[in-house]
């Protein structure tokens, strides 16, 4: 059988967390949270099933849900959005990005993506027939080279994705970068996916410049969702997409024919628990206290953080320590110093190591601290 993924190998966070396991390491690496979700969340859920929520859910979504996030839409940027119309909820946000490229994909298609970017991004472009195009943030600040991103469009560009708040690196994009894309996107007449499933995940005050307080540039996006990553429960796999009534359609094409719906009490029981708006209206001074607190648990070692304005992860430079590759550093801390964590290089497609390791920092404060432990003894 000639495979249609030939480059693509197994997953680098299947990877660490394999060596995490035999070697009884810390996981710093794979982004989930290692605290207990929502007991009422649970228990809504828990009440959906009990009332008999348990068969076939719409195939756009079961509609109190969609409702709720258009009421949350409104309330959050003073956007109206149809819940009948431009809301789908999926099984997850990666399913929703490949979903996505489905939609507007033909063979040939080239589609620019930024790098180090999350590791779904090419394989979902490659599979769909597209052609990708990798632009290279700025090191080390990652921001978007645009004078690049306007010198790389060709007549066979289809479409941009961007991320924001930002996986791997947790940069933010600003107002000014988002009325540049705009621009671009409307004067070549490309298509959208902005994948924004760390929304609520953004620190130091900065907003969130989510496509929908842009209205012109929203007519041509399609924008990913998680709720695993709002209500710490990534294994529910989870998400929503939303876009423009045309745009929705001929995405529920493809999803109607795939999985078809989600998980039925989920969505009846998230939709409950939405009422609770402080859940995710406190989940940025939440997770930025877990990020200062891990900075300053590795404040006295040689590790150099890049600062991480969104995510619920953090890079850190060990230039300083070794000029080994990454992906050895990596290794190497696994085995010598029983921590795990993911080396930057495997976000990029030809591998660019600038020296640099991600840790996610979506743990409890006593894992922050064991974790922190193994990496002082780099001074060692």
């Amino acid at each position: 059988m000639q495979s249609k993924l030939p480059h693509i190998g197994t997953s680098i966070f299947t990877v660490m967390s394999q060596l995490a396991v035999k070697h009884n390491a810390i996981n710093l690496g794979q982004g989930f949270p290692d605290f207990p979700m929502s007991a009422e969340l649970i228990e809504c859920v828990n009440q959906a099933m009990k009332d008999g929520g348990n068969q076939y859910a719409h195939s756009n979504g079961v509609p109190v849900l969609r409702e709720a996030l258009a009421e949350k839409i409104h309330y959050l940027y003073n956007s109206q959005i149809n819940p009948e119309t431009e809301i789908t909820i999926t099984p997850g946000g990666t399913y929703a990005l490949y979903t996505a490229f489905t939609t507007i994909i033909q063979p040939g298609d080239e589609v620019i993506i930024f790098e180090p970017a999350y590791d779904s991004y090419i394989p979902n472009i490659i599979i769909n027939g597209g052609v990708v195009v990798p632009i290279a943030l700025n090191f080390p600040n990652y921001t978007i080279p645009w004078d690049k991103v306007k010198a790389a469009i060709t007549p066979k560009t289809k479409a941009i994705l961007v991320n924001t708040p930002h996986n791997p690196t947790g940069t933010v994009m600003s107002p000014e970068d988002v009325l540049v894309l705009q621009e671009i996107v409307l004067s070549n007449n490309l298509y959208l996916i902005s994948d924004e499933v760390y929304e609520h995940l953004i620190y130091d005050d900065k907003p969130h410049e989510t496509v929908l307080k842009y209205p012109a540039l929203y007519k041509r996006t399609f924008i990913i969702y998680s709720f695993g990553k709002t209500y710490h429960c990534t294994g529910w796999k989870l998400g929503y997409c939303i876009a423009p009534e045309h745009l929705s359609k001929e995405f529920r094409k493809v999803h109607q024919f795939n999985v078809f719906s989600c998980d039925t009490p989920k969505q009846l029981g998230i939709a409950n628990y939405m009422r609770n708006k402080e859940a995710y209206l406190t989940l940025g001074n939440f997770y930025q206290s877990k990020r200062d607190y891990l900075r300053s648990l590795l404040k006295d070692t040689p590790l150099t953080p890049i600062p991480s304005s969104g995510s619920y992860f953090e890079s850190y430079s060990y230039a300083s320590i070794s000029n080994e590759s990454d992906k050895l550093f990596a290794e190497k801390l696994v085995t010598d110093y029983g921590i795990a964590t993911i080396p930057m290089s495997a976000f990029y497609h030809d591998g660019t190591d600038h020296k640099v390791i991600r840790l996610c920092f979506a743990k409890e404060n006593k894992t922050l601290e064991a974790a922190a432990a193994c990496l002082q003894k780099i001074n060692l």
